[in-house]
């Protein structure tokens, strides 16, 4: 069996033509494919996927609102897909919690780069971890992230769920500590510029990391912006390696 046939993908969309479309491109990949109109099959079937892609107009609840309610209680990764291909839409896309986003229309090679992409980033598609995500534990300004298990403590002793894409650059920001890191090499280092992403898609994620860590984004401590440059982790990280029992 290979890795992709052991990876469970939802596609949520109201038009049939798309969930055959990309349901077949995806089965053709050796993916395990399920399909839904609308949000009813999200609500029952989030906990038992893999991968969510999911359009943003829906009868009933849009896809922004499905998107934000699945991010306070799940973090699988959702792709959004829809005919709204402006700018703003994605930004907002990406506040709600979504992990990448793709306008229609699209090509399906397209769509499978971003799903091997966001699969990559959350360890599904390889079966093993990235060199950032090694077996360690990393603390910093009291803060404690198991690497390979994404468990993240606050300083008070309190769990805080991370997505695939907040656990990764969290990682990152780990290994890089108090070093200025620019847009265009977070882009390289998170998803390895397969796609046409923009700029922006770093500046929400390192938003809503900093929402996770609880660093004010007027006067921010731990992650700050360095103008025209980037951004650095202004921490000391101390990295140990668990032990096997």
């Amino acid at each position: 069996m290979t890795m992709e046939s052991a990876v469970h993908i939802l596609v949520v969309d109201d038009d049939p033509d798309i969930r055959q479309l990309v349901g077949s491109c995806l089965e053709k990949e050796g993916y395990r494919v399920s399909t839904s109109p609308d949000g009813r099959g999200l609500d029952r079937g989030a906990e038992r996927v893999d991968l969510i892609i999911l359009d943003l107009v829906l009868p009933g609840d849009d896809g922004l609102v499905l998107c934000r309610n699945l991010r306070a209680r799940s973090s699988v990764p959702v792709i959004i897909l829809s005919s709204k291909g402006e700018e703003m839409d994605r930004i907002i896309g990406l506040e709600m919690g979504a992990d990448d986003y793709l306008p229609k229309p699209f090509h399906p090679r397209e769509l499978l780069a971003r799903v091997k992409s966001v699969l990559r980033r959350t360890r599904l598609t390889m079966g093993q971890p990235p060199d950032e995500l090694e077996d360690v534990t990393y603390t910093f300004s009291g803060w404690t992230l198991d690497a390979l298990s994404r468990s993240l403590r606050s300083p008070q002793g309190e769990s805080v769920a991370l997505t695939g894409s907040e656990h990764l650059l969290l990682s990152i920001f780990l290994n890089h500590p108090n070093r200025v890191l620019s847009r265009d090499q977070l882009l390289d280092l998170t998803q390895g510029r397969e796609t046409d992403h923009f700029d922006r898609t770093i500046d929400m994620q390192v938003s809503r990391l900093r929402r996770r860590l609880g660093d004010d984004p007027r006067t921010p401590q731990l992650i700050k912006t360095v103008r025209s440059a980037g951004y650095v982790f202004c921490s000391r990280v101390e990295k140990g390696r668990n032990r096997g029992v």
